[in-house]
């Protein structure tokens, strides 16, 4: 194996790893914007869990983002939350550092 052939394999398994953690991170992220808004609906326990579950299953409906912000948008809309898409996308912002972070430190 050439000394080319060794940093590419460095290479793809950075990117690999990169790309696993990126998954978690967003998994964790959809898992706590979940909670807060269950929190914001009123649920709590097993409920809220559950609702967590459901807005990380949203995002494999639809790649990206969007689909999670529909769904917990449709959800606070018809509870009569006022939260708009925008302060979603914040918390989601907010929450994606501190998933980020909590899968960084194996946590």
């Amino acid at each position: 194996m050439t000394t080319f052939d060794k940093r590419e394999e460095g290479f793809e398994r950075k990117f690999a790893l990169d790309e696993e953690q990126k998954f978690k991170a967003e998994a964790r992220r959809n898992r706590l914007l979940g909670l807060w808004v269950a929190e914001k609906l009123g649920l709590s326990g097993d409920a809220a869990s559950a609702y967590a579950k459901e807005v990380i299953a949203a995002e494999f409906e639809e790649a990206g983002d969007a689909e999670v912000v529909r769904k917990v948008s449709r959800d606070l809309a018809a509870k009569g939350a006022a939260i708009t898409e925008a302060q979603i996308r914040v918390k989601m912002d907010e929450l994606m550092a501190q998933a980020a972070a909590q899968v960084k430190a194996g946590t």
